[in-house]
């Protein structure tokens, strides 16, 4: 009789694929720690504090002073695909005409859910701007995380 072996499956953070720990707002790093202080977006008063080393691997977020500044361009690109993509959706199932309001009524519609979902946004403009620059490693409990360089906390706040 032939036993076959059903190989293990990973349930750890390492076996999801990165984009997914990204959309959480996780460290890129170790896709553990949570970026913001607090998580939730729509709690207006903290919206964009961050915390400044990951809490769980130690990696610094701030590279340096006005690294966020960047985060600017990927906002901007996930809008203009929401509001494309709201476009779309509003073209198929309620259609656009020259001969009425529809694509002003869509206009209207577009600015609310962009409105509605910018904290959203920014929050996920910083965490994917971080990944570009902060890769994820396996190994992250026994190397120590790069410590930045380029960082003046006399202008921390200046940005």
């Amino acid at each position: 009789m032939h036993t076959q072996t059903i190989p293990s499956v990973q349930t750890s953070d390492e076996s999801k694929p990165g984009f997914l720990k990204v959309l959480q707002c996780k460290c890129p790093r170790c896709r553990k720690g949570n970026l913001f202080v607090e998580r939730n977006p729509y709690k207006l008063s903290s919206i964009m504090k961050m915390n400044e080393p990951c809490p769980v691997c130690g990696q610094p977020f701030e590279l340096e002073v006005g690294f966020y500044y960047g985060s600017g361009y990927i906002s901007y690109a996930l809008s203009i695909a929401l509001s494309v993509a709201s476009l779309i959706a509003w073209w198929v199932f309620v259609g656009l005409s020259v001969n009425d309001n529809r694509i002003f009524y869509w206009l209207i519609f577009n600015a609310v859910l962009l409105l509605a979902l910018q904290p959203l946004i920014m929050r996920l403009a910083r965490a994917i701007w971080l990944s570009f620059f902060v890769r994820y490693d396996k190994n992250w409990r026994t190397n120590p995380p790069k410590q930045s360089e380029r960082l003046n906390k006399d202008q921390g706040n200046n940005w």
